[in-house]
């Protein structure tokens, strides 16, 4: 499904089903954030025991951030970015 594909149902869906729409947005951007660490670090070319090597914590802990990033700091963000030669650039729109 193509992202316009799929922006067009998630708004139809929200509108139609409000259990669906209940923290939607929220949960939807952690995802997004979780996926953009999952795919850095593929593209560093390390696994996630490397990545939690480098960053002196567990396995599990790299996944629950690519996985369920509710809740990250943002220090911890920066030390995943650092860890992976990337750096953190946040914006507001």
């Amino acid at each position: 499904m193509e992202k316009v594909n799929l922006d067009k149902y998630i708004e139809q869906r929200k509108e139609k089903d409000k259990d669906f729409s209940f923290n939607f947005d929220e949960g939807y951007q952690n995802f997004k954030i979780g996926a953009m660490l999952r795919l850095a670090r593929k593209k560093a070319g390390i696994t996630q025991l490397e990545l939690a090597e480098r960053l002196n914590t567990k396995k599990s802990a790299i996944s629950r951030i690519e996985n369920r990033t509710e809740d990250i700091k943002i220090s911890t963000l920066e030390r995943v970015a650092t860890a992976l030669n990337k750096h953190l650039r946040i914006s507001l729109s």
